[in-house]
């Protein structure tokens, strides 16, 4: 879609914003050394030229032509007595404009994917149903990831958080991925080809804005190779903030200890029963609500703008009851509509169910029965189905790709693909996930507690059943599963005849897959060697899977897999790392969504 006046105006804003930032570094820089983490670039270039120190710079990124590129081009097009005047000095220099680069790519690729969906709709009305248009899927995940790069670029130019501005980075990148993996089922060959290379060029750019940002995080000596140990890189600071926290201690939804930018009343709407709750919309079959269908309170919300209105009795948050029923339809909260809350009636009253699947021509991202993109999302006594059947492959029953989001005394039941916890900061609480073939999956950052997780029998003999598929693409990705005090055992079903088939914790779906299992039960359903290789068996070496004081006659790691990369016996400072507070900063957003959890490790 062709740029509006007021988003280009935005736009030139927001660039004579980073010049000011830009130009002011530079002037810094050749006053003072300043010791500030953003400082080792100037420090660390010796008697190098600037040109020469960035070429140095572009060499620890992953895709070294682009980053010179990119860090070059300012010089380029200036004139020639202006020369290397204009080249970024600093760390911080240069990060900035790495991603004021990757936000003008980020907007021609989202102009590019409107326009070919506009094409298609005007050509191919007769096409009534094709749901494997793998460029809407692009086209919805570049609005999300251009509101996350337009976030970095305000955080820059404020004070940075390093978590918020890892998970956007960490998070676009992922959507790009995403977008290659939806286009692979696109049908028009053209389209696909066209947006193929655009989203890989787009995932450069992004991974090295990544790459770049992870440099200023404090390590003036960042390999960008393979490792084998892969823990947060700010592991030692949250740490500290999840002890200091009391990591023994269980923050529960009627602590007092809020913070103190949490408004009165969504503490006092996130402390209540249904019953105490005044919902903006009620969704009742029988008619005795506001909307009869869970859809239609979602876009009546959008509509009529009371997400952005701070002067709500719930304090800004969108919170729609769902009454018990079964409710056959597919929800869609899209990435401008923040802080959305669902609460229904319970487990096993409160049911949305779909069928969506990949035999059906669906992307897996589209299959969903319910998907969340905005952030502060939560679901709160639902039950998400998608009832496709173990026979046709991905079928996702809930895929959330909300920041902060919450999912706490849910029941998400499905085969293959159940649960996508497709990017960004998530916590599940208390809550039961059904399924078979990597029905844990996705690339966010995310912590279970205190869930069952069921492993179901697979459709025939000779099948595996596979609990997660991690898909951390890069070593600089903040993301990974993180299954703390949870019990993993087989579902009724399966149980009677769980020495027939084959169940593992895990298999790394993509290069630096981290998947980490702490303080769980595991019944004798899980196969001795614990973890299975991806088809082909590489990443062997590169991801992370660790064990720390598991139980249950599943748990002994005796007989697990010998790979350079999987950790049979994490240490306590390890396994601090992928807590609540040590993983996704959760003392600092849990606590606002009224939401049990212990910030550290158990005991």
């Amino acid at each position: 879609m062709p740029v509006s006046l007021s988003a280009i105006s935005m736009f030139k804003i927001m660039f004579l914003a980073v010049e000011i930032l830009f130009f002011s570094s530079i002037l810094l820089a050749k006053a003072s050394p300043s010791q500030s983490h953003f400082s080792k670039f100037s420090r660390s270039s010796g008697g190098l030229s600037h040109k020469e120190a960035i070429l140095s710079l572009c060499a620890h990124t992953p895709h070294r032509a682009t980053c010179e590129s990119t860090l070059l081009s300012c010089s380029s097009s200036s004139s020639s007595t202006r020369g290397s005047d204009h080249l970024p000095h600093t760390l911080e220099g240069a990060f900035v404009q790495s991603v004021h680069s990757t936000v003008a790519k980020a907007q021609h690729a989202r102009a590019l994917a409107y326009n070919l969906t506009i094409s298609h709709r005007q050509n191919a009305d007769h096409d009534v149903h094709f749901p494997g248009r793998g460029v809407n899927d692009c086209l919805e995940l570049l609005d999300d990831a251009i509101d996350m790069l337009d976030n970095v670029m305000m955080t820059s130019l404020s004070k940075p958080n390093d978590d918020d501005v890892h998970t956007w980075l960490s998070a676009a990148l992922t959507n790009q991925e995403t977008c290659l993996e939806s286009l692979e089922k696109d049908k028009f060959q053209t389209e696909k080809n066209i947006m193929d290379v655009t989203a890989q060029n787009l995932s450069q750019y992004i991974s090295n804005s990544l790459a770049l940002f992870v440099l200023t995080m404090g390590s003036s000596s960042v390999s960008f190779a393979s490792s084998s140990e892969h823990l947060p890189r700010d592991t030692e600071s949250k740490s500290k903030e999840a002890k200091n926290a009391n990591p023994n201690r269980r923050l529960l939804a009627s602590d007092s200890s809020f913070p103190t930018w949490v408004p009165a009343s969504e503490r006092k709407l996130l402390e209540a029963s249904v019953g105490e709750i005044e919902a903006d919309a009620v969704v009742a079959q029988d008619g005795s609500g506001t909307h009869k269908s869970i859809g239609e309170a979602v876009k009546g919300l959008l509509l009529i703008g009371s997400l952005e209105s701070s002067g709500t009795s719930t304090g800004g948050r969108s919170v729609i009851y769902v009454k018990a029923g079964t409710y056959h339809e597919y929800i869609n909260i899209p990435t401008k509509q923040k802080n959305v809350m669902l609460i229904g009636d319970g487990v096993g009253k409160t049911i949305i169910v779909g069928n969506r699947n990949s035999d059906d021509g669906w992307t897996t991202y589209k299959s969903a029965t319910v998907a969340a993109m905005g952030d502060g999302f939560i679901a709160r006594d639902i039950t998400f189905v998608n009832d496709a059947g173990p026979s046709k492959h991905q079928a996702v029953a809930l895929r959330v790709g909300a920041d902060k989001s919450v999912v706490h005394r849910c029941s998400i039941i499905g085969y293959q693909d159940t649960l996508y916890t497709h990017s960004k900061r998530q916590f599940y609480r208390e809550t039961d996930i059904y399924g078979t073939v990597d029905f844990i999956f996705g690339n966010s950052a995310v912590v279970f507690q205190t869930c069952n997780i069921h492993p179901r029998k697979p459709p025939s003999s000779g099948l595996k059943n596979f609990v997660t598929a991690q898909g951390r693409s890069s070593p600089n990705q903040n993301t990974g599963i993180s299954i703390h005090n949870c019990k993993i055992a087989a579902a009724s079903d399966l149980f009677p005849v769980r020495s027939s088939y084959e169940t593992y914790l895990g298999r790394p779906w993509q290069q630096y897959s981290r998947t980490i299992i702490m303080q769980s039960f595991m019944d004798d359903s899980i196969n001795r060697a614990g973890w299975s290789p991806w088809s082909g068996g590489s990443a062997l070496n590169t991801l992370y899977y660790g064990e720390y004081m598991n139980s249950g006659s599943g748990a002994s790691t005796s007989g697990r897999v010998k790979w350079g990369g999987y950790h049979a016996s994490l240490t306590s400072t390890q396994a601090e790392a992928f807590t609540v507070g040590g993983f996704i900063s959760g003392n600092l957003w849990l606590p606002s969504t009224g939401v049990s959890f212990s910030s550290g490790l158990i005991g």
